[in-house]
């Protein structure tokens, strides 16, 4: 019956696409239902909720996306109340995939992406490159020659179709992603080696996340690769990665500014053989989640007698055993400096500005990464079809998901909070109870997946004054704003990053990240994350305000998911494809 009702739905929307008919295409949707379009009709992120809005795109995308061929791909499934099922389109310049939820026949959730260019595929599998041609030949140019050939001349004679600043996970899947589709990238990092993003930060951090959610596009972690990855470990990964798959990079390397000039940008590079000047059409910035270091403006800082430091400049507290450490800040970044002090004989205070919402790493590995876990994979969900399942529910339906999620989770570790309580520590879940999740999408702050740290402050092993922030520094420590003075030898300000568009303030001009505004976000209303609702995270890994510039970013599993999105949209423009993007650039609710 589910699969009756389906294969009903999908025949009834293509008959009504095919002859045009808005009206009755949107009547086969209820209405509260969402549309999440990843530039199948739009050439956009886009969520569409309700039948206004479903429709006014419908009126100006369809003549030219002429969708048809909806059938449903495999069995339905059923959770009682809705019939889901995976489904298959083309369009007029590419090939569909998606998934369709029924409530009572009709459409509660739809979710259309765009699988690959027609024409323009990647060349796998059955249709992977030779590479070489076995004849004898007095011209063979071997595979490495080929590539010091390339390179000599990328920059020079060649022009990269593509330049990304910053080589880190965001950047290297971006260009494998593109080298997969033939477009040439250039990745320009700073440092020295690409993996040096995560080298260079603290001694003791490990990934968060558990492996089967952090793979990279196209080689995934071994199965022996550990669940959670020390941060050197996952600088060689990258390392290796970007060897093995051939990706074009420089190092010490760094982009000065970029300029558009009427076709293309020109873009500054200063290298350690000097400066370079190059002319890509696309620019993105591929810098992490986030934009520069949030400045130390606290009045009297350069009066301080110990070491002051952001923590983005942290690295290592063996230098402070048996100093007194203030940290200034409550997330996760602050948790796991604060660990590192405690690891290293410091003897550390965590000055707690407001609530954190924290989760046990166990909890949440048992309840929140069903589809992304070993079992998953024993079910048949790889990390490809994985993450189709999480694009497929709409950040709006989402919410509803995470909140239940952190009933459950707040109902099994109620013991565990009460003793953190008890410590003096403040406590939250979201302004709306829907957790952890919820804070990374909207403010990417004010959380931390507890791998230890909980346990040193519910047992006094590392203190906690919560609830106050500080007012000014004085030679012997800091002032909170209740006017009392905290002794310090060292104070690590944790105190967070300033948005992505900041960096390019930097770089191109702060008309241009005026004009972006601000990434990160789905205007949910909450604190740090203003209306109006947008329902996709701001100016990620679609089209900006400014012409040719693009934000790729986020965790691991962000990076590797929508780094094929960006890919796709690049090689779009470079093929000449009929692009035209309904939605328009959203930081500003459009």
């Amino acid at each position: 019956m589910n699969e009756n009702a389906v294969d009903l739905w999908l025949t009834r929307f293509d008959a009504a696409l095919k002859a045009g008919d808005v009206a009755g295409a949107v009547e086969l949707f209820r209405p509260d239902a969402a549309w999440r379009d990843l530039l199948a009709f739009t050439w956009n992120i886009v969520t569409l909720e309700g039948p206004a809005r479903i429709a006014a795109m419908l009126g100006d995308c369809l003549s030219r996306t002429t969708p048809t061929g909806w059938h449903r791909v495999g069995p339905a499934e059923s959770d009682g109340e809705a019939a889901s099922a995976w489904i298959t389109f083309t369009t007029a310049t590419a090939q569909g995939t998606g998934r369709l939820t029924l409530r009572d026949g009709l459409a509660d959730v739809l979710f259309t992406a765009i699988a690959d260019l027609t024409g323009h595929e990647e060349k796998r599998g059955a249709t992977r490159p030779k590479g070489i041609v076995h004849e004898a030949s007095r011209t063979r140019e071997t595979w490495s020659e080929a590539r010091t050939r390339r390179r000599a001349q990328l920059g020079a004679e060649e022009q990269p179709q593509v330049l990304i600043i910053g080589g880190g996970q965001g950047g290297l899947a971006l260009a494998a992603r593109l080298k997969a589709l033939n477009v040439p990238a250039l990745v320009v990092e700073k440092n020295p080696r690409a993996g040096d993003s995560w080298r260079n930060r603290y001694r003791s951090l490990v990934l968060h996340d558990p492996v089967w959610y952090d793979h990279l596009p196209y080689i995934p972690f071994p199965a022996h690769w550990p669940v959670f990855c020390p941060k050197d470990q996952m600088g060689d990964w990258l390392e290796a990665y970007a060897l093995a798959l051939d990706l074009d990079l420089w190092l010490s390397s760094s982009v000065e500014s970029a300029v558009w000039q009427g076709d293309r940008w020109e873009v500054t590079v200063q290298r350690p053989e000097g400066t370079t000047t190059l002319r890509p059409v696309e620019l993105v910035f591929a810098t992490g989640a986030y934009g520069p270091p949030r400045a130390i403006d606290w009045p009297g800082a350069e009066s301080f007698a110990g070491t002051l430091l952001h923590s983005s400049a942290y690295q290592d507290g063996r230098a402070f055993a048996g100093k007194r450490a203030l940290v200034v800040g409550a997330a996760s970044s602050a948790h796991d400096v604060a660990v590192d002090l405690w690891e290293a004989g410091a003897e550390v205070t965590l000055i707690q500005r407001s609530s954190t919402c924290v989760v046990r790493s166990e909890t949440l590995m048992d309840l929140g990464f069903d589809i992304y876990s070993e079992e998953a994979v024993a079910r048949g969900i790889d990390v490809d079809r994985a993450d189709l399942l999480s694009a497929a529910t709409p950040f709006s339906r989402f919410t509803d998901g995470q909140r239940a999620l952190y009933q459950r989770i707040r109902a099994r570790d109620a013991d565990f909070y009460a003793r953190l309580a008890a410590s003096g520590m403040q406590l939250d879940f979201g302004e709306d109870d829907s957790g952890l999740m919820m804070k990374a999408l909207r403010t990417a702050s004010g959380y931390y997946i507890d791998v230890g740290a909980s346990e040193l402050i519910a047992t006094g092993q590392i203190g906690i004054i919560a609830g106050h922030g500080v007012a000014r520094v004085v030679p012997e420590g800091v002032v909170l704003d209740d006017g009392r003075t905290v002794a310090a030898d060292v104070v690590v300000a944790c105190t967070g990053y300033q948005s992505m568009h900041r960096t390019v303030a930097g770089i191109v001009s702060d008309t241009a990240a005026e004009a972006v505004g601000p990434c990160w976000g789905i205007g949910s209303g909450v604190r740090g994350d203003p209306g109006p609702w947008l329902g996709e995270l701001r100016n990620m890994w679609k089209p900006t305000a400014v012409k040719n510039l693009w934000f790729h970013g986020g965790n691991l599993a962000l990076s590797r998911f929508y780094s094929r999105h960006v890919a796709l949209q690049l090689k779009a423009r470079m093929e000449g494809l009929p692009v035209t993007v309904w939605g328009g650039p959203d930081q500003r609710g459009a």
